[in-house]
């Protein structure tokens, strides 16, 4: 696996770590480097050493760093003289680099070749709101998708692919779309359109209007009630469709799947403790109607694949529900 050094001026690099922890797991192979107000080029180089010293494959070492020309991009500049041919090096630090990096290292197996790709996610990630501050170029480059949508409507009764939609992901997460959804398991499973199916918040334009503005390049977001998916499953025209289809409860999976959305595995990620609830690991709350409907579902053939994001190890549902009654009995 590539190894990855964060360099920057003061706590930078640190923060941001942390930050892509939070959205994409715990990172082995992973170091940040900082150069702090009381230290000097030596410090940083000692710990970029002692970084690289400590990946699997030292010969291939990818360098994010905050800034070209600064001490820690200078200092990684010397160490790379000699691995031209295998190391990398990105000034521009940023969230969105970060974790296309991370996301590229599950395919890719050189530095140089992941530099290269997560170039373009860097500048992707520079977006302005409102988009009339954009230069003109810009604007003209990100309404050319949307125009290109806009006017492919396709008549009823065409039949695209083998006339059915494909499920790469079916979530329950409280959030909907947020940044772990948005880039680390898009980038696992590689959806060309992201479904919230959720009768609240096809009913509030303003959830809806953000759920649909927070869609990652490439990728379309839309809202429906849960009674409009169960006719989208039969509707042909979404045969090339590969989606992600995401529901806030347990309760709105049950009754799509009841609806006749053919979905196998479920994948919980999130439902947050509330009033009723108790909590039975880090990211899932569940209450006696939960309890209830999980089982349900179970009843119905679906599986459960309980975790965060694609890194974690999945969680055994049956531990989950056990531990959820006991805790609601002594409510």
């Amino acid at each position: 696996m590539v190894g990855i050094i964060i360099a920057s001026h003061g706590e930078f690099a640190n923060g941001i770590k942390q930050s892509g922890s939070m959205i994409f797991g715990e990172q082995p192979n992973v170091v940040a480097c900082t150069l702090m107000p009381h230290e000097g080029p030596d410090d940083i180089r000692k710990k970029m050493e002692d970084a690289i010293a400590s990946f699997e494959d030292p010969e291939q070492v990818l360098f994010l760093i905050d800034l070209w020309g600064g001490t820690p991009f200078n200092q990684a500049n010397g160490l790379f003289e000699g691995h031209e041919k295998t190391w990398a090096i990105v000034t521009g630090l940023s969230l969105p680099m970060l974790i296309e990096s991370y996301a590229a290292r599950m395919s890719m197996e050189s530095a140089q070749e992941i530099a290269t790709h997560v170039m373009q996610a860097a500048k992707d990630g520079v977006m302005i709101k409102p988009e009339s501050l954009a230069p003109k170029e810009e604007k003209a480059a990100a309404a050319a998708p949307a125009a290109g949508v806009k006017g492919g409507a396709i008549p009823e009764g065409t039949v695209l692919g083998d006339g059915h939609i494909k499920f790469v992901l079916a979530r329950v997460d409280t959030r909907l779309l947020h940044g772990q959804v948005a880039t680390t398991w898009t980038k696992t499973t590689q959806p060309n359109r992201i479904i919230v199916v959720s009768d609240a918040v096809a009913h509030d334009k303003l959830r809806k209007k953000m759920i649909e503005q927070a869609a990652p390049p490439g990728v379309i977001a839309n809202v429906v009630p849960i009674k409009k998916m169960c006719e989208v499953v039969q509707d042909p025209r979404f045969g090339d469709t590969k989606a992600m289809i995401l529901f806030e409860t347990p309760e709105d999976a049950l009754r799509a799947i009841e609806g006749g959305v053919d979905i196998k595995t479920l994948n919980l990620g999130s439902m947050a403790h509330s009033e009723g609830k108790v909590v039975v690991n880090k990211a899932i709350a569940m209450d006696k109607k939960d309890v209830e409907t999980i089982e349900k579902l179970r009843k119905l053939g679906v599986d459960f694949d309980v975790r965060k994001v694609p890194s974690d190890s999945p969680e055994n549902i049956d531990h989950l529900l056990k531990k959820a009654k006991e805790e609601l009995k002594t409510k």
